[in-house]
């Protein structure tokens, strides 16, 4: 690997004053225009979005012809922390469209937010597919499959219908062609996109037309942001306090967020590391001239040694 090649340095880890580690990564920032504003690193190679993609997956849904709104349509884009009312909804939906959880074919999982698993252990609860963060999307998956007569047994393959419309939702939201297909934690499949198609593609969705899927779903992510994720979790407090924010973290260290006049970002830490997103996104928060306590908040990474802060993750750039 050429130096050139080596991604930045966009987060570094500073215990006791010394610099104990780094995170490298990459990332763009686009204008309101949709031109490149920052470029960090390599922002046209493909990457796997993760569940960065979700927005993307949901207005699939409603073009496969699903009629979504409100929190069922911000949990068909979630990566939700598995508390009792995601948990309720999703159940909720399936007796609604007549389905059974076995039918979901992500796998049994553990609330994702730690607070929430402790009490769902303590309560004697077990690995479930409902709780498994991915469930909302899975079940609005199965609903249009068998709403439009498709295959229910298959409808993770990527040759499916739906995931050939999904396929089709994200070349035209990221205004690229899709480099590689892949296999989610779900069992999902992913595709691949640059990181400025993926802001892009958020750009798209905030400033699309009011009734199209694209913006159905923005909307609905953006009232009802805590079944996008969840009580205690930075997306949240993002588009439940700065207005008109879409914002969606991926696994692997992912992040993309438009504001509602276009202007977005997309960054992908190079050995996701989860630990890094705060600090980098309130960063380029900053950059954008975004001003709010919240940007505060998220940036904040502390480390502690001997049950005291000694140190933090901080941006580097």
């Amino acid at each position: 690997m050429s130096v050139s090649s080596i991604p930045p340095v966009l987060a570094e880890v500073v215990r006791s004053g010394f610099v104990e580690g780094r995170h490298r990564g990459s990332l763009v920032v686009l204008d309101a225009d949709g031109a490149v504003e920052l470029a960090l690193g390599d922002v046209t190679s493909p990457v796997f979005p993760r569940s960065s993609n979700k927005p993307m997956q949901a207005a699939g849904v409603l073009r496969a012809g699903l009629d979504l709104a409100g929190e069922r349509l911000a949990l068909a884009a979630a990566s939700h922390s598995g508390e009792s009312f995601h948990r309720d909804l999703v159940q909720k939906m399936l007796d609604e469209y007549g389905l059974d959880a076995s039918r979901l074919q992500c796998p049994p999982d553990l609330p994702l937010d730690a607070e929430e698993r402790e009490t769902y252990l303590a309560a004697g609860a077990v690995r479930d597919r409902v709780t498994m963060n991915c469930s909302g999307k899975h079940t609005v998956m199965l609903a249009v499959s068998a709403l439009r007569e498709w295959p229910l047994d298959s409808y993770l393959d990527p040759g499916h219908p739906l995931q050939r419309i999904i396929h089709e939702v994200v070349e035209e939201a990221a205004g690229e062609p899709v480099a590689a297909v892949g296999t989610d934690g779900c069992g999902a499949p992913l595709m691949a996109i640059g990181l400025t198609g993926l802001a892009r593609a958020y750009r798209t969705f905030v400033l699309a037309a009011p009734g199209s899927a694209e913006r159905r779903v923005a909307d609905a992510m953006r009232a009802h942001p805590e079944y996008v994720a969840g009580s205690r979790r930075p997306d949240t407090w993002l588009m439940r306090e700065v207005p008109g924010a879409l914002s969606k973290m991926g696994a692997e260290a992912v992040q993309a967020l438009a504001l509602p006049d276009g202007r977005s970002l997309a960054f992908k830490v190079e050995d996701g590391g989860g630990r890094a997103l705060g600090p980098v996104l309130a960063r380029a928060l900053e950059l954008m001239g975004v001003d709010a306590p919240v940007v505060g908040r998220i940036g904040r990474a502390p480390l502690e040694g001997g049950g005291r802060v000694v140190g933090e993750i901080r941006a580097a750039f």
